[in-house]
């Protein structure tokens, strides 16, 4: 940031990666992987991260973040000593940004760890001892591989924080500010996000060095490439309306539910009309959780139900239509679901289902978007109104993720917990 306190910005690059300060030999691997043009993302981002500056990315899901600092991370890392760190905040995300950062790191001879939750420690401690030059981790896990000595902090040269807003919606702030207490301050940092909170803008003003800040949409927008509509049917006709859609559309359909009982109900709902269906919530195991991804990768599953742990952490070219069978919690999740359909420019659609004591829900969503959505009728169903003494019996109260929500602060307290109790048997270094 500038001496006023304001982003420095950075002024549009040509749209095409040679000229942006990239290597020939990294620009050789992205011919090999058929990349070719880049994404304004990208383009805005990867001239000041190969500076070494700290960057502050801004971007809707789908847009290429991932590139955006693993390309400067490999190109900086060749040239000198140290450990590239990347904190996602989740499992599935950290997953996927590994495998895009293999495709670059291993012409270099450079190795990754992938340290998340749900997956041996076993494992993840041989890779370790590997010598990897860039490590991928959720912050719970990385802390319990830092307290057995398996990670060494002080190595950190490079710190890059993916979906930082969604880290601190889910409760990540406490592990993310005991980790930056170990990664030396003498470092470059990257910081990807979808969203600006002010949360966000703190942490970035205490933990990086003047900034630049690229912003490639409006927060809030959601991607122009996706065509949204809304319906409006009363609770018990969700179930009918939804067998409607699947029998309208042919690809793959990416469907969302608030709860991992209501994601198990809806998956089970559609095998039963025919369909082959797979769920992703926290509740299945990794190993359920990459079966079910990588199944509808291939074609497996036609449906793939998720709860908003899949929000950000599913990159599945071609989705064709995404399902909002249940409106999400927080609104700024709508964006993000919706976002995993029209992705690298192709169309997408998506469909969200409300019920007539949802007007509060659909508002919070349009006031973010900037924009109406569109009501659609179907021919078998009513079109419902909204019932304003609906909301005002449920006393206009919503549940909500964002930072002082009170599932929000639940989430915080038990993260405090889970890390106090482990702290008991770390060396003292981590219980500050």
């Amino acid at each position: 940031m500038n001496t006023a306190g304001h982003p420095q910005q950075v002024t549009p690059q040509p749209s095409s990666f040679y000229g942006l300060g990239i290597a020939p030999k990294i620009l050789e691997i992205l011919e090999r992987i058929k990349f070719k043009v880049p994404t304004p993302i990208q383009q805005k981002a990867i001239p000041p991260a190969i500076q070494g500056k700290d960057v502050i990315g801004i971007a809707q899901t789908g847009t290429g973040k991932t590139h955006a600092f693993a390309i400067p991370m490999v190109q900086q890392l060749a040239q000198k000593q140290g450990v590239g760190l990347v904190l996602a905040p989740t499992r599935e995300l950290a997953i996927q940004i590994e495998e895009a950062f293999r495709a670059i790191a291993a012409p270099f001879g450079m190795k990754t760890a992938c340290l998340i939750g749900g997956a041996p420690m076993f494992d993840q401690t041989v890779a370790l001892r590997r010598g990897p030059r860039i490590v991928i981790a959720t912050p719970g896990r990385l802390i319990d591989h830092m307290s057995q000595w398996n990670f060494m902090p002080e190595e950190v040269c490079m710190l890059v924080l993916d979906e930082a807003d969604r880290m601190l919606d889910m409760g990540f702030a406490p592990q993310i500010d005991k980790i930056l207490k170990f990664i030396p301050k003498n470092r470059q940092t990257m910081l990807f996000s979808a969203t600006m909170p002010k949360e966000i803008m703190e942490m970035a003003s205490k933990n990086m060095k003047l900034p630049v800040c690229v912003e490639i949409a409006p927060q809030g927008t959601a991607a122009e490439t996706v065509t949204q509509e809304l319906y409006i049917v009363k609770r018990e006709a969700k179930a009918k309306l939804l067998g409607k859609i699947l029998a309208q559309y042919h690809g793959p359909i990416l469907l969302f539910t608030r709860t991992k009982i209501g994601a198990r109900k809806v998956t089970r709902a559609i095998q039963a009309m025919g369909y082959k269906a797979a769920e992703i919530h926290s509740n299945r195991s990794l190993t359920q959780r990459r079966e079910a991804l990588e199944g509808f990768k291939r074609g497996l599953y036609r449906v793939l139900v998720a709860t908003d742990i899949a929000s950000r952490g599913i990159d599945v070219t071609g989705i064709e239509l995404v399902i909002n069978y249940d409106l999400p919690e927080d609104a700024g999740n709508y964006v993000h679901r919706i976002g995993r359909t029209g992705r690298a420019g192709l169309k997408g659609r998506a469909i969200s289902i409300a019920t007539p004591d949802q007007k509060t829900d659909v508002r919070d969503i349009e006031k973010l978007i900037r924009a109406s959505l569109p009501v659609i009728k179907h021919p078998d169903f009513p079109v419902e109104q909204f019932s304003e003494q609906a909301v005002q019996n449920a006393g206009g109260h919503r549940v909500s993720h964002r930072p002082g929500s009170f599932r929000h602060q639940a989430s915080r307290k038990l993260a405090n917990s889970h890390s106090h109790q482990q702290g008991r048997s770390r060396p003292q270094i981590y219980k500050k």
